[in-house]
């Protein structure tokens, strides 16, 4: 199957994930923003997406679509790294049409795994498989609001998650783009336009992420005010 087995495939397939996993990142930074008005509006989203069946059979997916990102990734970087051969010694100086992110794609890749792995362990592990297995703490797994106050209480944890929405933010901005281009969808006109939205969706998607950290890691208290609050489709 060409889409496996050719070159050209294989950027298909890393350009169609990476995409959906945008996609998801706006979702989810949607949701966190909530958390800045409404601690029960927000908790009522964690409790929605908890171990409901939809909710891990989406989780299944898109742990599906991350493990083939990766995947791909790798594979892509080694065959490139191979057709350069040698040659890869020639040159130590980097063009300078070249964006920076363009030349560290894997090291950004793997910068963006590991904050991955680290905010498993701090919400999906304590939050969703927690109330799969009933290992219930001091903290219940639908408190995703608990979950953030604690997580960002520790200025090193959210030193550590800004880095993270850092390197997100240089590895969407080309690969967004780079998707496009390899989708056909960027033309002559259309290369510096999609660009320019893949910078503005980009930057608006990790800001998001990164007012909440800060926010939670400054004043905590202050946030959540709006207590009873209902989302209409709890209702």
């Amino acid at each position: 199957m060409w889409l496996c087995n050719s070159s050209i495939g294989r950027k298909v397939i890393m350009s169609v994930s990476g995409l959906a996993l945008i996609l998801f990142l706006t979702f989810h930074g949607c949701m966190n923003v909530v958390a800045l008005f409404s601690k029960e509006a927000y908790n009522q989203i964690c409790e929605l997406l908890g171990s409901n069946w939809y909710a891990i059979v989406a989780t299944c997916g898109l742990g599906a679509l991350v493990a083939i990102h990766i995947i791909y990734a790798f594979i892509l970087t080694a065959q490139n790294r191979k057709a350069r051969g040698n040659n890869k010694y020639e040159i130590t100086d980097k063009p300078a049409a070249v964006e920076w992110a363009s030349q560290n794609m894997l090291v950004l890749g793997i910068i963006v795994v590991l904050g991955m792995l680290l905010h498993l362990r701090d919400f999906w592990y304590n939050m969703m498989w927690a109330e799969i297995v009933g290992n219930h703490g001091a903290i219940s797994p639908t408190d995703g609001f608990g979950w953030i106050k604690q997580t960002f209480s520790n200025p090193i944890f959210t030193v550590i998650y800004l880095v993270w929405i850092v390197a997100i933010w240089f590895h969407l901005t080309h690969g967004f783009w780079s998707a496009m281009q390899t989708l056909g969808w960027s033309g002559h006109v259309w290369f510096a336009r999609w660009k320019n939205i893949g910078y503005i969706w980009s930057t608006v998607i990790m800001a998001l992420f990164a007012i909440v950290a800060i926010a939670f890691a400054i004043c905590p208290d202050c946030l959540g005010g709006c207590e009873g609050q209902v989302l209409p489709f709890m209702m």
